[in-house]
């Protein structure tokens, strides 16, 4: 896909790599600016370095295009990713270069990696009652659904999520989950505004097996072809479609 399709989808488009590692990632100060200072010097765009309160490091472009690339060091994981990306492939080889600058500038092995996670993620802007439009475009039919039949029943905590298996020895997982950011309120009190997105994300996660060593590119490359194919075949008819098909009713009633 040589540009972001996706984010004609959505309103807000991103995509995410994690290395979660086994031991915790290096701390001292030459570390962690030698490594934001290579990766700057590959994205020269990509000047503004901050030390968040959790002790997570991160190195961004500026977010007020909506459109920016980041790069960051947590205790035991290392991300990568960007928001909105004019092409894919663009994020891909962000995240290769990080992958090829971990073992030499972290100290991360293939024998530290506990696993690597690819996401696509789309936001979809939604002013109305979260859990109900997620319920209707993806429940309406089913044994959950039949549940709102009943008298003066409707959803108020709709956040579905689902792990499955993608391989026999269960080394490949994916996990998709749709996020309803309608707050639970008690009875009596106001009903909270809603101007926040419902958020699809798709995740492939790819465990080491035993037997061989972990080739962190090689996995990269495999689950990009698994997400591509996942949102093509199964996510984008049935989970993307069906949502914006609500929101877009709910908007125009």
């Amino acid at each position: 896909m040589a540009t972001n399709s996706y984010g004609s989808l959505c309103d807000d488009f991103y995509i995410d790599m994690y290395v979660n590692t086994e031991l915790d990632l290096p701390t001292e100060r030459d570390t962690i600016l030698t490594f934001f200072d290579r990766v700057q010097r590959q994205f020269p765009t990509m000047g503004r370095f901050s030390r968040r309160d959790n002790g997570e490091y991160c190195l961004e472009e500026d977010q007020a295009s909506g459109q920016y690339r980041w790069v960051s060091l947590e205790v035991d994981r290392v991300g990568s990713g960007a928001v909105n990306p004019p092409t894919i492939e663009e994020v891909h080889s962000q995240n290769k270069l990080i992958l090829d600058l971990m073992p030499y500038m972290l100290g991360v092995t293939p024998l530290d990696v506990d696993s690597l996670d690819l996401t696509y993620a789309m936001d979809f802007d939604c002013s109305g009652n979260h859990d109900e439009v997620i319920a209707e475009a993806l429940f309406g039919s089913s044994a959950f659904g039949w549940l709102l039949d009943v008298p003066h029943s409707r959803p108020i905590v709709y956040s579905p999520a689902m792990v499955f298996s993608l391989a026999e020895d269960d080394h490949t997982q994916a996990r998709l989950s749709i996020e309803s950011k309608t707050s639970l309120y008690e009875p009596g009190e106001k009903e909270p505004s809603r101007d926040e997105a419902i958020t699809l994300s798709l995740t492939v996660r790819q465990y080491p097996k035993a037997n061989e060593r972990f080739d962190p590119a090689g996995s990269l490359e495999r689950q990009v072809q698994i997400v591509e194919e996942l949102m093509s075949e199964r996510i984008l008819r049935h989970f993307v479609q069906p949502l914006t098909e609500a929101i877009a009713q709910r908007r125009s009633s």
